[in-house]
């Protein structure tokens, strides 16, 4: 924000659709990806719970342990993806095909 004579302007870059688009394919990535940890940490913590013959305080014990360590995994594997791709530079040139950048 800059202050120019006593109001504020706000200045937005407008994004291309590109990078729209990248944002849109990272949120996937990031939302499927974090869903199949969920569900790995999740299989691993109630999974024995299938094979087992185990009290039904033990059994609600290991499938809450399991949902919370799931709902955790989620979210940590959503937010470092999503943080990493903010810090990656852009990789594109701005002029494909093209190796000089004074052309």
């Amino acid at each position: 924000m800059e202050n120019h004579g006593g109001h504020t302007e706000r200045i937005r870059e407008r994004r291309t659709q590109a990078e729209r688009d990248a944002v849109t394919v990272e949120i996937g990535y990031a939302l499927f990806s974090a869903a199949f940890v969920a569900a790995l940490g999740f299989g691993v913590v109630a999974g024995p719970a299938l094979f087992l013959d185990l009290s039904r305080g033990a059994l609600r014990t290991l499938v809450a342990c399991g949902a919370t360590l799931a709902t955790v995994l989620f979210f940590l594997r959503t937010a470092t993806v999503l943080v990493r791709f903010r810090q990656e530079p852009a990789t594109q040139p701005s002029h494909p095909g093209r190796t000089n950048p004074d052309s």
